[in-house]
């Protein structure tokens, strides 16, 4: 059995993106090297053997922490890496660590530190990834949570009731925030909970609701999710965990578009608008007239939840 090691991308929603990745790998045994606020989320995937919590941070180098990581993975003897984010310095720890085949996308010039360096295609992110592993079927992500750890994060939360999950943060930036969650929570049919990190405190005020955002942690928020009657989020990492627990969702989107990451559940329904200037993958409105967001209605997502609830 070929033991292979992959180094995962740095947010949640892609690294649930690069699943099916995962699933091409079929009869590896697959090691995960993750940050480590992403590491909950690879636990989760039955391909998995073992995720390692990568100690790096944004922004620094840390040569020295990842050539003694290298040295120590050295002894697993994988046979090959896949490498995911397009960084420079992700690819180091498999080079520094002598691994034989070292996969990945050209990104930042990683000729030499890639041995096996491919051209990225013109694909949606899932298939992006999962080319890397050649042709085949692109299965699904999913995620594994059990019903103990549901009714563990409910009794927690003092949660008794049914419940609908609202994801009103987005981390890339407000162009990708729906603006009338507040509104939207006090008409729902069942009590809302609110999701998110500690980041999204501000989006989150105002919401009719228990707000957890930034009062969970990532497994009890999965856990939540998982027992939630439905979910309403924008484009954003706790999206792509609803799809993969196959939790009935409306997915909001403004600035990006659901062609490159869509939520991939057919419990999913998309919402987006379309309009001339979207997607622009900005943080902030260039135009300045969020027109992609703020036109998007209410009534719009009660109309969505009637189809999936």
């Amino acid at each position: 059995m070929p033991r292979i090691l992959v180094v995962a991308p740095n947010w949640i929603g892609d690294a649930l993106m690069a699943q099916p990745l995962l699933a091409r790998l079929g009869g590896a045994e697959i090691d995960v090297i993750a940050p480590e606020w992403v590491a909950p989320v690879m636990r989760r995937m039955p391909e998995v053997k073992s995720v390692i919590a990568a100690p790096f941070r944004h922004g620094p180098l840390q040569l020295r922490e990842r050539w003694a990581l290298g040295r120590e993975l050295k002894r697993r003897n994988y046979d090959q890496a896949f490498v995911l984010p397009n960084s420079w310095k992700s690819a180091l720890v498999p080079f520094f660590a002598g691994i034989p085949r070292r996969t990945g996308y050209v990104g930042e010039a990683r000729y030499g530190l890639l041995n096996d360096p491919r051209k990225a295609p013109e694909a949606p992110m899932s298939e992006h990834y999962a080319r890397l592993a050649g042709n085949g079927p692109l299965s699904q992500p999913r995620l594994r949570v059990s019903a103990e750890e549901v009714e563990q994060a409910k009794r927690k939360f003092g949660i008794a009731a049914r419940y609908a999950v609202l994801c009103p943060g987005a981390e890339y930036g407000p162009a990708k925030r729906w603006p009338y969650f507040a509104e939207l929570s006090r008409q729902l049919p069942v009590p809302a909970i609110v999701l998110g990190s500690q980041k999204d405190r501000e989006a989150s005020e105002g919401i009719n609701g228990t707000d957890l955002a930034g009062k969970t942690s990532l497994d009890e928020a999965m856990a939540l999710i998982a027992g939630a009657q439905f979910v309403v989020s924008n484009d954003s990492g706790l999206m792509h965990v609803a799809a993969a627990l196959g939790r009935p969702q409306v997915a909001l989107f403004g600035s990006s578009s659901p062609a490159h990451t869509p939520p991939a559940s057919p419990a999913a329904r998309v919402l987006w608008l379309r309009i001339e200037c979207s997607p622009c993958y900005q943080r902030e409105c260039p135009l300045g007239h969020f027109r992609c967001m703020k036109e998007m209605g209410v009534e719009m997502v009660l109309n969505q939840l009637k189809t999936i609830s």
